[in-house]
């Protein structure tokens, strides 16, 4: 069995297309398309385990969203199963250097991430990134199952690791109780 450690998140599967059981996935890092990537798998996160998908065929709708047919789902109804999970790409060595030097490739890559204050104070997980005004949103689901909204800016960010999927931002406490 796969362990986590050994996989980076590049997005979830959205919707079932179609009659022959495609899927579409919404990417939110580039990792996939970079050179180098030629596994023909993915790892699907279903119920807890990651379970292998070979893909028979895949086309690009947009630059963030991929449509693809994988072995052995045939259906829609097939395919209906898998909206939802989350899509893991398995991680080589050489990996290990392109992981530590890293940079946003999109502030959608932010999407999954554990948002942590100061590095020590969690706050949540961001479930959605709006990026459609100048201002950059971050929406984060805390533990208590409350949506927080949250600002992002460069200027905030003490760090980010997207191996553990960890992201520290220096927020002012004010801003974290203006959602309560």
């Amino acid at each position: 069995m796969i362990q986590e450690d050994n996989l980076i998140h590049i997005g979830r599967i959205t919707k079932a297309r179609g009659l022959k059981g495609e899927v579409e996935i919404d990417f939110t890092n580039d990792y996939f398309e970079r050179e180098g990537t030629d596994k023909e798998f993915f790892f699907l996160e279903l119920d807890g385990i990651y379970v292998p998908f070979f893909w028979e065929e895949y086309r690009f709708k947009n630059d963030h969203t991929l449509l693809m047919k994988f072995s052995d789902v045939d259906s829609p109804q097939d395919a209906e199963r898998l909206v939802g999970a989350r899509v893991a790409y398995p991680l080589d060595e050489e990996d290990e250097t392109w992981l530590e030097e890293a940079e946003l490739s999109s502030y959608r890559a932010l999407t999954g991430f554990q948002l942590f204050q100061h590095e020590t104070k969690l706050i949540g997980t961001v479930e959605q990134v709006d990026e459609s005004s100048s201002n950059i949103l971050l929406y984060v689901r805390n533990e208590k199952g409350e949506e927080i909204i949250v600002p992002y800016h460069d200027d905030l960010l003490e760090s980010f690791d997207l191996r553990k999927q960890r992201l520290s931002l220096n927020l002012p406490e004010e801003l974290l109780t203006l959602n309560a």
